[in-house]
């Protein structure tokens, strides 16, 4: 900076300190000037606000916008295209769906509707992105270069008024040694920097139509997201409302225990293998000969409601039966959401249900 610059800046200086602590007063801007100023200075306020808001509705998660925002600055530094885009929540959950419903089988109703409601959530996903890209480049886009271009000229023009005000004021307060010509020339300068700033404040603030324009294209945009997200998802609905039928009008299937196949290694005088009969006696199972398959007759307690100890349990009040792990016990009811009825070696009581593992369920009521 030059001596002179570094003289006009300090006259400013001082004017400004006179105006603010010694209550000197310095030239007044009109009204209409001085009302416009204010609005630009909302609209800057309006920018710098709904420009971030605007990326946070399209991509909520914080971590993910900064960690592509990153990954697309070293592709452009590198002269590489675009990275994969925002992962959309839809995406990520129609993709666990659709791992699932592989893992389950089409043969299910319900895998092969994971696999219908996954790939609609995936084109949900897609409809997404093509909101961000809309938006982007229909709304965010003539914004930010509002913002970065015309706005910035307007907010660099009003700083250069004032800054030419406060060289007038001063000169214009010590005029007793500064020239007449001097601040006449000041005072020249700061009109023509006033009508300069006024000019450009009253095309920005009086062009409605492109703002409006940029503020219906996110609408449309969002218009045509929940179009097309509401048409895949109804469809859907109806995909799975005929899957539901199909399934109700199935026949159904009833639960019937196969026979045990047990394999033995040796002779019948060294292994006898056994079951629980109703009454808790041990029911022997005969074998044929070492190492062939036999047959556990299932008929001795499967066929009737019954369930296997995982545990001991020793009664802690009247009326609970005690019983061993492994303990085969027919049910004959169930008493409340914790407990069973059911009987063991000519024992009757109450059975805890946290304890065993049915084998055959009790019929429903």
């Amino acid at each position: 900076m030059s001596v002179s610059g570094m003289k006009k800046q300090l006259h400013k200086a001082s004017q400004l300190l006179n105006e603010r602590l010694m209550g000197g007063e310095g030239t007044k801007l009109d009204e209409d000037f001085l009302k416009m100023e204010k609005s630009v200075t909302v609209f800057h306020a309006l920018l710098t606000e709904l420009l971030p808001r605007t990326a946070e509705f399209l991509q909520p998660n914080p971590a993910h916008r900064a960690r592509l925002s990153v990954l697309n600055g070293v592709s452009r530094m590198r002269g590489q295209g675009r990275v994969s885009g925002y992962p959309q929540t839809e995406s990520m959950l129609g993709d666990c769906m659709l791992h699932y419903s592989q893992e389950i089988g089409p043969a299910s109703e319900f895998g092969g509707a994971m696999t219908d409601v996954g790939g609609a959530l995936q084109q949900v996903a897609q409809a997404r992105d093509v909101l961000d890209v809309n938006v982007k480049r229909s709304f965010i886009d003539p914004l930010q270069d509002l913002q970065n271009t015309e706005l910035k000229d307007i907010r660099h023009q009003l700083k250069k008024v004032n800054g030419r005000r406060l060289d007038f004021d001063y000169k214009r307060r010590r005029r007793d040694k500064v020239p007449s010509e001097d601040v006449q020339k000041t005072w020249d300068k700061f009109i023509t920097s006033k009508e300069l700033a006024e000019r450009q404040m009253f095309v920005l603030l009086q062009n409605d139509v492109d703002q409006l324009v940029h503020l219906a294209a996110l609408v449309a945009a969002l218009l045509d997201f929940h179009r097309d997200a509401h048409r895949t998802l109804l469809g859907l609905h109806g995909n799975l409302q005929a899957r539901l039928t199909a399934a109700s009008n199935k026949p159904e299937r009833r639960f019937r225990p196969k026979k045990i196949r047990i394999r033995s290694e040796h002779s019948v005088g060294f292994y006898q293998p056994s079951v629980t009969g109703p009454s808790g006696e041990q029911l022997p199972v005969l074998l044929s000969r070492p190492g062939s398959p036999v047959h556990a007759d299932s008929q001795l307690v499967l066929d009737q409601p019954c369930c296997r100890a995982m545990y001991s349990f020793l009664p802690d009040r009247e009326g609970e039966l005690s019983f061993s792990e492994g303990d085969v016990i027919v049910l004959t009811g169930r008493a409340d959401a914790h407990w069973y009825e059911g009987e063991l070696g000519g024992r009757s009581g109450l059975v805890p249900v946290s304890y065993v593992d049915v084998l055959v369920p009790l019929p429903l009521p």
